[in-house]
Parts: structure tokens; sequence; C-alpha cells
């Protein structure tokens, strides 16, 4: 929506010309709708909600953040909410109904037409980011035996309420999923022409138990914009379509990052995440990095003796834990990355780790010589110290970048998120690793 007609729309709710504001509404996009009402005060957004039409409310209602949407439900009257419940696909109910209190969501429940509250049932019985709860039940289902004319006729009549029309689905009287056709090839087809003779049979479905990060996976691979989900017994229960997809994508997008900085997943966008919730996220990470950095502090001090007679090697400590923990990083990102996408499988980890000792190699030599360039002509630090250094160098990146492709390997292959083991727990792995290197090189170059 353009800066525009975002003043005109204020202007409109501020000087209370309030059909006016309902006729510009009613003629603008769901989305852009929902974006005006998330800028407004709590008083006005519900205000602008309830002069929406009803059959517009339920699908600006539908892209409003969920705090929006519980502010909203919980200031209607129960018949009011109902409505608006009804109204929504299954499974964008489903998903409001898992974030509200319970005695809220027994009311809705309570007022919704059957149909409705079977259909949320359903969906809310699944385990959490699983296929089966991020559905929608909305979809056409045809039979074998129907002639085209007939299953027209179906679309005209359930349309309106499905998730898509694009691709209808063919069931058999167990309601196994046998076909899929799509509407285009209906509209082409003639009118006594039977389904089952003009059906795709080769059809690819999702497991209801099927973790969304994986359903995800399957968009991508076979480029669909909706998939049919069965159930253990092929039976067809839902669809899932890609406007969902790019949903969880975020979603799972967002939560990576987070664990790769070392952050608590949250649900909440950052501006509706208070000061004690975005603390009680960040804490539990800090306290064990800073407990296991606790470490590094200790071989520091095993090694005073020898740091107290070349006090020059002091100054480069924190070069060397950089430098690591920065190869170390740039290692497990990478590799992390193509443990998501199912580029790298554990067959593949010889190879990686062999890909990852090269690389380690060019990197550390080329550091060193540009390492050891300056220490000899700026720093004048003498051959011993420069060849100590960048030895540890060497050494340094080499560990960082072994730890960082098997640590995320390792973490997957015993069932963890690969984006747990990234940059601060590596980090602090490669900077224990890196001291006891240098040290035991010093010891050796050195003689201390």
């Amino acid at each position: 929506m353009e800066k525009k007609e975002m003043q005109e729309l204020q202007e409109l709710l501020e000087t209370k010309q309030y059909t006016r504001l309902r006729q510009f509404l009613a003629e603008l996009n769901e989305a852009d709708i929902a974006g005006f009402m998330e800028e407004l005060a709590e008083e006005e957004m519900l205000k602008v909600f309830r002069i929406l039409p009803k059959d517009l409310a339920a699908d600006v209602f539908s892209y409003l953040e969920v705090d929006s949407q519980q502010l909203i439900i919980t200031s209607l009257s129960e018949k009011e909410a109902a409505n608006v419940i009804d109204n929504l696909m299954a499974d964008d109910a489903a998903d409001l109904l898992e974030e509200m209190p319970a005695n809220v969501v027994d009311k809705l429940l309570e007022n919704a037409r059957p149909d409705t509250r079977q259909a949320i049932n359903h969906l809310l019985r699944y385990p959490e980011d699983s296929a089966g709860s991020i559905m929608t039940v909305e979809y056409v289902a045809l039979k074998e035996n129907f002639t085209v004319r007939e299953a027209i006729e179906k679309i005209r009549t359930v349309g309106l309420d499905s998730e898509t029309i694009n691709i209808c689905y063919v069931l058999d009287a167990k309601r196994q999923l046998v076909g899929t056709v799509a509407l285009r090839y209906l509209l082409l087809s003639r009118e006594d022409e039977v389904i089952g003779d003009i059906m795709h049979e080769n059809v690819i479905s999702i497991n209801t138990q099927m973790d969304q990060e994986q359903v995800a996976a399957q968009f991508k691979k076979y480029d669909f914009t909706a998939m049919p989900v069965v159930d253990n017994e092929d039976r067809m229960v839902g669809i899932i379509t890609v406007d969902d997809i790019v949903d969880i994508m975020e979603e799972e997008t967002t939560e990576d990052m987070e664990k790769m900085a070392a952050i608590v997943p949250s649900d909440k966008p950052y501006m509706r995440t208070s000061v004690w919730e975005t603390y009680r996220k960040r804490i539990p990470w800090l306290l064990l990095l800073m407990v296991s950095a606790t470490f590094t502090g200790a071989i520091i001090g095993s090694f005073e003796k020898a740091l107290s007679v070349y006090t020059a090697l002091t100054v480069f400590i924190p070069m060397l834990m950089d430098t690591g923990g920065n190869a170390g990083g740039q290692a497990s990102v990478t590799i992390i990355r193509g443990l998501s996408l199912g580029e790298i499988e554990y067959r593949d980890v010889p190879r990686v780790i062999w890909k990852e000792i090269r690389v380690a190699v060019l990197c550390g030599l080329t550091l060193a010589a540009a390492n050891f360039a300056k220490l000899m002509i700026f720093d004048r630090v003498g051959f011993a110290v420069s060849l100590t250094v960048c030895l540890t160098l060497v050494a340094a990146v080499l560990m960082a970048m072994l730890v960082g492709c098997l640590l995320p390997v390792g973490a997957k292959r015993l069932g963890f998120d690969p984006a747990v083991m990234a940059s601060p727990f590596i980090t602090t792995i490669v900077d224990a690793l890196s001291l006891l290197v240098y040290f035991r090189v010093a010891t050796m170059v050195l003689g201390i």
C-alpha cells in the first residue's frame, strides 16, 4: 500500500467518516488492510475491524499477527468471534486457537458451526510442526466415476470454501488418494469424459506425521503449489499449499539464525517480545558459554611462566583465537546450510573432511605467510616468535575448520538441530584448542 493511501485511510478514521472508510477498505487487498491495521493503536484496530464487511473481515483476520488476532477475538462477542472462526480456513483457525487460553478456545468452539469445530479438532490432534498440524481440510475431492460435467458442478458447489481449486483430488470408496486432475484439464476435456480416464495417477503425497521442514523440502524438490496429505492408511485428510510453506520457511530460517547466534528460539516478532522474554531467551546460552570459556582462562594460567619469559606471546593470543573462531564459523555455516538443504548426507562426511583439510591448509598457509611478513618487517619480534605464531595459525585454522564441519554433522546424527553447533559454541572449543597448540608450539620452538 502506498503512503498516500495510508494517510487517506488514517484521515478518514480520525474524522470518523466510517462509510467512506468502509468503501475504501473494500477496494484494497486483504494483506494491505492487515498491514494498515497493524500500524494502529488497539482501540482503532478494533474499530476498523468492525467496519469491515463480514466476508472481508475473515480474510483480513488471517493476515494479522497472532497478538492482533487474539486481541480482536477476545474483544468480540462470542457470536461475532464464532462467525470469524467459521469463515477462516480450518488451518488458520487451528493456528489461532493453539495460541489462545483453553477457556477462550472452549467458548469459541462451543459457538462455532459443527463442521468448523470438527475440522479444527481434527487439526489440533496432530503433533506441533507436523504436516497434519499445518494442513487444511478444505479441498476439492472427486470420485473416479464422475464425468467432467459432474466434476465441474462439484467445484462450483464447494470451490468458494476450498483453499484451492487448481488441483482436484480423486478418491476411491475408502477415501484413499488414487489420482489428481488439474482444473485446466477439466475445462479442456469433453463433458462426458470420466475422471478416472483423464486423471494423473502418479501422485506424490505427504504423511500427516512428516516434519514441516521436510514438507518444505518436498515442495522445493517437486515445485508444487499444493500437495495432498494422507494418513498411515493412505486416506486423504487434507492439503498443504505453498503459502503455508513460505511461512514455514521463514519460521525455520529465523529459528536456525537464533540457534546459530546462541539464542533460544522465540515464536514472537522482536518488537512484540518484552525485555524479560528476550533476557530469558539469551541468558541460558550466555551462561553456558561463559562457564565453558573458563577453560580458556585455565589454559592461559597454566602457561603463566612461559608468558612471563616471552611477554610478546601474549600480544598474539587475541589474533589467534579470533582467526580460529572465524575459520570455524565459516566452515560450520557452510555445513549447516548443506545439511538443511539435503546437499550433504552422512555418506559424504569423508569427502567433506578431506575437502575442509585442503581448504584449511591453503587458508592457513596464506594467513601464516602474510602474518610472518608482518611480524618480521613491521613488528620485529624475531624469527622464533614469528615462527611460533605462524605455525600455530596454520594448526588453529585446520582444527577450527575440522571442528566446524564435524560438530554440526555429529549433532544431526544424534538427532539435534545442527544449527545449535554454530559459531558461539565452535568458537569456544576452537579458542581452547588454539591456546593449547600455541603454548605447545612455543614450548618446542622457544624451549620454555
